[in-house]
């Protein structure tokens, strides 16, 4: 009789596969309020990781980390219009404190455009204080109604951006920096995710920008994944908060701002783009772990020899656990590591010892093969960046080939019905026809040029529709 399968498959169900996953791997728990999560220490360590890259790159540009209240005054989210009513369903409000009513009610951190620029008004006084680039790491709490761990839940975690400028130039080429150069980089190159950049319609447009730049992935089931945004907010805050700085020539001028955010939505992306039916597969320069090496039973040579393997692979520069926990089976431990999606197990047993070899196990192509103990150092590295590189190939390959262009909104409604992506021009498509998507639960993800750039303006001549349904 065959075993029952530790997941269950992809193609039988996969928002079923999907919280197998998240569950078998231990990366998060529900929370004991409806939306809200505990991320458990594995996948805790994926955003930790997440985060060591993403602000190394967010340092990069200048930016630096500050923090801001997690209450905000209910007053100042009716100062920017299109932005209270954009998140007015989401809110959190706290209205009492101290077993008293307040005299004001707090809005629970639903993003910090509002308190930011309330300290940015007070802050830039001259020119010569901009740039001003601020980013914190937080919580925010937008209230969920249909929740799904790491995707949408009631609380998660993320960076925000927030920047002011001189010109419009000035935060129009910033919003564009953070875009390509922080979050595509990341997004490709150590998610290795292939990834749509584009600009979102006014449909879709962050509440109180003028402009969404955001960036795509097509998960495994063909839905798109919005995987990070960044905003040119123009002048509607810093009219609203009075932001203004003297100019060089003597003059009072409004400042010019961003806002940018990426969220642990992307532990959720990671699952829904490089899982497979045996579990998570986390690319080697992301991995907390790229090498487990295991003993496969308690014998003592054999385990001076995994911990020395352990050493040797730690100087080549390599992130190595090893697994010495011999009085658990070593098959569940190999499927435990399997779910887990280390890039690379090395198995070690009395036999190995004799052939002075060791078993590697490649999660991200999968097989195994006997490699000479001396070899493993040398071998690795190599080994992970391959790895790297075909989760990327995969990833580009699976959008590609779901993707199709069409010339009617019929046949859009149908191709992103089927689990693909349609690409039509957005001169047949238009507003009307966007709002016919929504019947079909459909979207516009985001606007392309005819070569695949980002576009400067909505109304560009030749800007493609990318037509899909999301998460």
């Amino acid at each position: 009789m065959a075993k029952a399968p530790v997941l269950t498959p992809r193609a039988e169900d996969f928002p079923r596969w999907y919280q197998d996953l998240i569950a078998k791997a231990e990366l998060a728990d529900n929370g004991p309020v409806r939306g809200t999560m505990v991320i458990r220490p594995y996948g805790y360590g994926l955003w930790e990781r997440m985060q060591a890259e993403m602000d190394a790159r967010i340092k990069a540009t200048g930016t630096q980390n500050a923090y801001f209240p997690l209450l905000i005054p209910q007053s100042y989210l009716t100062r920017e219009a299109d932005h209270v009513e954009g998140f007015a369903p989401e809110l959190a409000v706290v209205t009492h404190g101290g077993g008293k009513e307040l005299e004001e009610p707090a809005v629970v951190r639903p993003t910090s455009e509002m308190i930011v620029n309330d300290y940015f008004s007070k802050w830039v006084q001259s020119y010569r204080d901009l740039p001003l680039l601020i980013n914190q790491w937080a919580n925010v709490v937008r209230w969920e109604l249909r929740p799904r761990l790491f995707l949408r839940t009631t609380e998660f975690l993320w960076q925000e951006g927030h920047t002011a400028h001189a010109t419009y130039e000035d935060a129009r080429d910033f919003a564009s920096h953070i875009h390509r150069e922080v979050y595509e980089d990341f997004m490709v190159n150590v998610l290795a995710m292939d990834v749509v950049p584009g600009r979102k319609t006014v449909r879709e447009r962050f509440a109180g920008a003028v402009n969404t730049l955001t960036l795509e992935g097509m998960m495994g089931d063909g839905k798109a994944l919005q995987m990070g945004t960044s905003h040119e907010l123009g002048q509607n805050f810093a009219k609203a908060f009075n932001t203004r700085y003297l100019s060089k020539e003597g003059t009072q001028e409004l400042v010019w701002q961003t806002s940018w955010g990426s969220t642990t939505r992307m532990i959720g992306a990671l699952v829904m783009m490089h899982g497979d039916d045996n579990g998570l597969r986390v690319p080697p320069r992301l991995a907390q772990t790229q090498v487990v090496v295991l003993a496969i039973k308690g014998d003592d040579t054999v385990l001076a020899k995994v911990r020395e393997i352990g050493d040797q692979l730690r100087a080549a520069g390599l992130r190595v656990h090893v697994d010495d926990r011999t009085d658990t089976p070593f098959g569940r431990r190999a499927v435990d590591w399997e779910l887990k999606g280390v890039p690379v197990r090395v198995e070690v047993g009395p036999r190995d010892l004799e052939n002075g070899t060791a078993m590697l196990a490649r999660r991200i192509p999968g097989g195994k093969e006997a490699v000479s103990l001396d070899a493993l150092p040398g071998l690795l590295p190599t080994v992970l960046e391959e790895d790297q590189a075909l989760l990327l190939k995969q990833s580009r390959e699976r959008r590609e080939s779901r993707t199709s262009d069409v010339s009617t909104i019929e046949e859009a409604v149908e191709v992103a019905g089927a689990g693909g992506w349609a690409r039509i021009p957005w001169a047949v498509l238009g507003e009307e026809g966007e709002a016919r998507l929504g019947e079909h639960a459909a979207t516009v993800r985001c606007l392309v040029a005819e070569d695949g750039s980002v576009p400067e303006a909505d109304e560009t001549p030749g800007n493609v529709a990318i037509v899909a349904r999301a998460y």
